[in-house]
C-alpha cells in the first residue's frame, strides 16, 4: 500500500492494526545518498570494528535523507499454515509545519539519485506529497509553543513586559504600542454594545501585538468574548473576537484544543508509525540494516549519540565524567574519615583509586537514569537499569570479548588474531564448526577452514618449500658444474693457442716472451676472461668466484710448464680434474 501525505491520516488505522496483529516486521529505507566523502567501499571496510563503522556512518551518512520507508508486517495463519503479509510504502519529507518549525537541510548524492531514477522512483511523491515528521525533541518544543499560546490566551503567558501588579494587569504596554491597544479595546467595546454584530475581525498585525492583545483582553474581559487567531490566504495572521456566553466560550475552547492536538499529530506525522513499531516490542528484521536503523533513529526519534567514553584509564575516565552529558555527584566523607580532593590527583594509591572508581560508577549510573521517562536524577546501586552489568568483569584490551560472565555462559566465540586479515576462531560447541565451514563455501569476501586443515596445509607448504630448496640447489650445482666445464674448455683453448703460437715461433718459449707474444697473449686472455665472465653471470655465480678460478688456473699454467717449455701436445699439458 502506497502512503503519502494526502492519504496518511485515512490509512493510519490500517497501519496501526497491521502493527498490532503482526508476529514480526521487516523494514527497508531508500536514501538521498550514502557517503558525503569516502567511497562506499572505504565507508564499509570489512575490517572495521563496530565502533569504527558506527563513527564513519554517523560522520559521513547522516546528512542524507531517508525519504522512503518500507514496512512489511508478517502474521502466521495456523489454520492454513501460511504467512499473511501487509506491506506499506511511506514517502516522507520534513515539510516545515509552521514558521517556527525546523527547516531541515539535507544533501543528495548524484549516483544514488540516478540509481533511484533508473528504477522508476517518483521524486514528486517525496517533495510534493511526502509525509512530514518530527523527532522527539522537535515535538516537545512544538508542544511547549502551544502551551505558551494557551497560557497567553488565559492571561498567564510569559512576556518581556510584566506589570508590577500582575493581579490587576499582566502587562505594561510599551509607549509605542499604547495607541494600538487602545484602538483595539475601543473596537471591542463597540462590539459588546452592538446588538447586530457578533464577531470582530481585527487587522493583521505582528506576533508581539497579538500577544499584547491576548493578555490585555484576558485581563480586561475575562468573560463574554472568545479570542482566536486565523490566517489569510496570503499567510497573514489576524485575530477574530466573538461575543459568546460562558457555555459557548467553553465549547469553543474545547474545539480549539482539539484542533491544536490534531495539528500536533499532523506535524509529528510519520514518527507516529515509528513510535507504534517501537512500542509493540516485536521483532524487526532487515537486510544490511545498520544504515536503515541509524537513519530511522536520527530522523524520527533523536540525534544519534556520540561515543562519549573513548578512554577507560581511570584518570581520563574521571575527567570525562565531569563533562556533559554527565553530572559529577555530590559526595562527602563521613565524620572521622579523611577526604580526597580530585584536584590534586593521588592516582595509584589504592584508597584514592577506589574513591574515583565509585565516583565514575555514580556518574554513569545516573546518566542511564536520564533516559527514563520521567528522568531520574539518582539511580540506586540495585536499580533494574544496571542489572545487565552485574557479575560482568571487563576484559581490558580484548576487542572481541568485552567481559567475563561470572553467572552465566561466556561468549561462545573466541578470536585470536594472526594478522590484519586472518584469525583463529574457537567455538564452544564443536558441532558448529562444520556449519560454519559449509556456510563459508558460498562466501566471496572470506574463507573458513578447520584448524586440522590449517595445520595440514602448513605442513604441506613446509614440505613443498623444503623440496623446492633441495631441487633448486641441485639445479644450481648442475649449472655450476656446466660453468666449470665451459670455463675449463676455454682455458684449454687458451693454452692450446699459446702452445701453437709458441711452437710456430721457435719450438721453445723463453720465460720472457717477445713483445709480439706478450701482445697476443694479452688479447687472448682478455677474450677468454670476457667469455668466462658471461658464462659466470648466466649461471648466477658471483663475479669474485670467477676471478678466483681465473687466478688459480694461471697458477696451474705456471706450475705445469717445466723450465718454461710448453709441450706441443695440449692434451698432456692440462686435464680436467674429477673434482675441484
Amino acid at each position: 500500500m502506497e502512503i503519502i501525505r494526502s492519504n496518511f491520516k485515512s490509512n493510519l488505522h490500517k497501519v496501526y492494526q497491521a502493527i498490532e496483529e503482526a508476529d514480526f516486521f521487516a523494514i527497508d529505507g531508500e536514501f538521498s545518498g550514502i557517503s558525503d566523502g569516502p567511497s562506499v567501499t572505504a565507508l564499509t571496510n570489512g575490517f572495521d570494528t563496530p565502533e569504527e563503522r558506527y563513527k564513519k556512518l554517523k560522520k559521513h551518512s547522516m546528512d542524507f535523507l531517508l525519504f522512503q520507508f518500507g514496512l512489511c508486517a508478517f502474521k502466521y495463519d495456523h489454520t492454513d499454515s501460511k504467512y499473511i503479509t501487509k506491506s506499506f510504502n511511506f514517502y516522507v519529507f520534513p515539510k516545515p509545519f509552521n514558521r517556527s518549525s525546523p527547516d531541515v537541510k539535507f544533501v543528495c548524492q548524484s549516483s544514488s539519485i540516478d540509481f533511484l531514477a533508473s528504477q522508476g522512483f517518483d521524486f514528486n511523491k517525496v517533495f510534493r506529497n511526502g509525509i512530514p515528521y518530527l523527532n522527539q525533541e522537535e515535538e516537545r518544543q512544538l508542544r511547549e509553543q502551544y502551551d505558551e499560546k494557551r497560557l497567553q490566551s488565559n492571561g498567564a503567558g510569559t512576556l518581556s513586559y510584566v506589570s508590577p501588579n500582575t493581579s490587576k494587569c499582566p502587562v505594561t504596554i510599551p509607549e509605542d504600542q499604547k495607541k494600538f491597544i487602545d484602538q483595539v479595546v475601543e473596537k471591542i467595546e463597540d462590539l459588546l454594545q452592538s446588538e447586530e454584530n457578533k464577531n470582530l475581525d481585527l487587522e493583521p498585525c505582528t506576533g508581539f501585538q497579538r500577544k499584547l492583545i491576548y493578555q490585555t483582553l484576558s485581563w480586561k474581559y475575562p468573560k463574554g468574548i472568545h479570542v482566536d487567531t486565523l490566517e489569510t490566504e496570503k499567510k497573514e495572521r489576524y485575530i477574530v473576537i466573538s461575543k459568546v456566553d460562558e457555555e459557548e466560550r467553553k465549547r469553543r475552547e474545547q474545539q480549539k484544543l482539539a484542533k491544536e492536538q490534531e495539528e500536533l499529530n499532523d506535524a509529528v506525522g510519520f514518527s507516529r508509525v515509528i513510535h507504534a513499531i517501537a512500542n509493540s516490542g516485536k521483532l524487526i528484521i532487515g537486510h544490511n540494516m545498520l544504515l536503515d536503523v541509524m537513519h530511522t533513529v536520527h530522523q524520527f526519534y533523536c540525534p544519534l549519540p556520540a561515543d562519549i567514553i573513548n578512554n577507560t584509564s581511570l584518570a581520563e575516565l574521571e575527567k570525562r565524567l565531569k563533562e556533559t552529558p554527565f553530572n559529577p555527584p555530590k559526595v562527602e566523607s563521613a565524620e572521622g574519615f579523611p577526604s580526597y580532593d580530585t584536584a590534586t590527583e593521588q592516582l595509584h594509591e589504592a584508597g584514592y583509586d577506589a574513591y574515583i572508581t565509585g565516583l565514575c560508577f555514580i556518574s554513569m549510573a545516573n546518566y542511564l537514569g536520564s533516559f527514563l521517562s520521567p528522568p531520574k536524577i539518582h539511580v540506586s546501586a540495585r536499580s533494574k537499569l544496571i542489572e545487565p552489568f552485574f557479575n560482568k568483569l571487563f576484559l581490558m584490551r580484548v576487542m572481541d570479548i568485552p567481559y567475563l560472565n561470572l553467572e552465566g555462559p561466556d561468549c561462545n566465540i573466541q578470536i585470536s588474531w594472526i594478522d590484519d586479515t586472518s584469525a583463529f576462531v574457537s567455538l564452544s560447541q564443536p558441532e558448529q564448526v562444520q556449519i560454519a565451514v559449509n556456510t563459508s563455501k558460498y562466501a566471496e569476501s572470506y574463507r573458513i577452514q578447520t584448524y586440522a586443515d590449517y595445520v595440514g596445509k602448513k605442513h604441506e607448504e613446509k614440505q613443498s618449500k623444503r623440496k623446492w630448496t633441495e631441487d633448486t640447489w641441485q639445479e644450481v650445482e648442475r649449472k655450476r658444474l656446466n660453468t666449470q666445464c665451459i670455463s675449463y674448455a676455454l682455458q684449454n683453448h687458451y693454452y692450446h693457442t699459446n702452445s701453437l703460437t709458441a711452437t710456430s715461433t721457435a719450438g721453445k718459449r723463453n720465460l720472457s716472451p717477445s713483445p709480439e707474444e706478450a701482445d697476443l697473449e694479452a688479447r687472448i686472455s682478455r677474450e677468454i676472461s670476457d667469455t668466462e665472465l658471461e658464462q659466470t653471470e648466466s649461471c648466477a655465480e658471483p663475479l669474485s668466484e670467477g676471478r678466483k678460478k681465473s687466478k688459480k688456473l694461471k697458477r696451474m699454467k705456471k706450475d705445469l710448464s717445466p723450465a718454461g717449455v710448453i709441450p706441443d701436445s695440449p692434451a698432456k699439458l692440462f686435464e680436467v680434474p674429477d673434482t675441484w
